[in-house]
């Protein structure tokens, strides 16, 4: 049998990037995959993939900054077995020069875009006493990283709320976990550098694959590996973790 065979699992963000790893590698594990996805194209696209690849998926425009629109998208669903909690924007820059629009924007995603989706999906997980919950937090959680306020900010309220609903409902048979990656190697990251080092972009690769002493970038794969062993049965003794999976920066740098 495979790791999460008769699952259901919503994956928000999973249209591209780490979302659509962790959407693809659950249903090549045998869980039928609900991608949650602003993006309607993207969503459509990377449901198609995974059809044709064999394996049960579908796809929900779902915007989780808004609470009616995840609650809309759970209404839909017989049931849940496990939700990952991907969809998140990324933010530059340190507390001067973050205005409050800025800050709004950010928490309005990372952090309230949990809170909807938690709050819709926990209440189905306990009537069925069983339930796997994976956040997407970041290192920036734990260390100080340069330039990144507000973004730091939201991954260290990812990991807090990701101990509450660990706590609050383990007695109801529902895990939560949190991954905290370092940088992956993303569509995003292309874009970023193409915006903003056309000229250098070669180099600034470079340096961004240095700051990890394993000398690259994870890829979306990478963390959909661990996310599948932390929503799966295997990690039945796991739950209020914070798993790192940033090629030794929180230990080696």
């Amino acid at each position: 049998m495979k790791r999460l065979e008769n699952q259901l699992a919503v994956v928000t963000g999973a249209g591209s990037g780490i979302g659509k790893a962790i959407a693809t590698r659950f249903a090549a594990e045998g869980a039928r995959v609900v991608l949650f996805d602003v993006d309607q194209a993207s969503a459509a696209s990377a449901t198609s993939e995974i059809v044709e690849d064999g394996g049960q998926a579908e796809a929900r425009v779902v915007d989780v900054t808004s609470e009616e629109s995840v609650r809309s998208g759970f209404e839909a669903l017989e049931r849940i077995d496990i939700l990952v909690n991907n969809a998140g924007i990324a933010s530059i820059g340190n507390l001067e020069n973050t205005s409050s629009d800025e800050f709004d924007r950010v928490f309005t995603t990372n952090v309230k875009g949990i809170y909807h989706c938690l709050q819709a999906a926990v209440p189905l997980m306990r009537e069925r006493n069983a339930g796997a919950i994976l956040n997407l937090a970041s290192i920036a959680s734990k260390l100080g990283i340069q330039d990144r306020f507000a973004y730091s900010t939201s991954k260290g309220a990812v990991m807090a709320m990701t101990l509450s609903v660990a706590r609050d409902y383990i007695g109801h048979g529902i895990r939560c976990n949190c991954i905290c990656p370092a940088r992956v190697h993303t569509p995003f990251v292309d874009a970023y550098l193409d915006e903003h080092y056309p000229d250098t972009r070669d180099e600034m690769f470079a340096q961004l694959s240095a700051f990890q002493p394993i000398g690259r970038m994870g890829t979306p794969e990478e963390i959909a590996a661990l996310a599948c062993f932390l929503c799966s049965d295997e990690s039945s003794f796991i739950t209020g973790a914070a798993y790192d999976i940033d090629g030794g920066v929180s230990s080696l740098r």
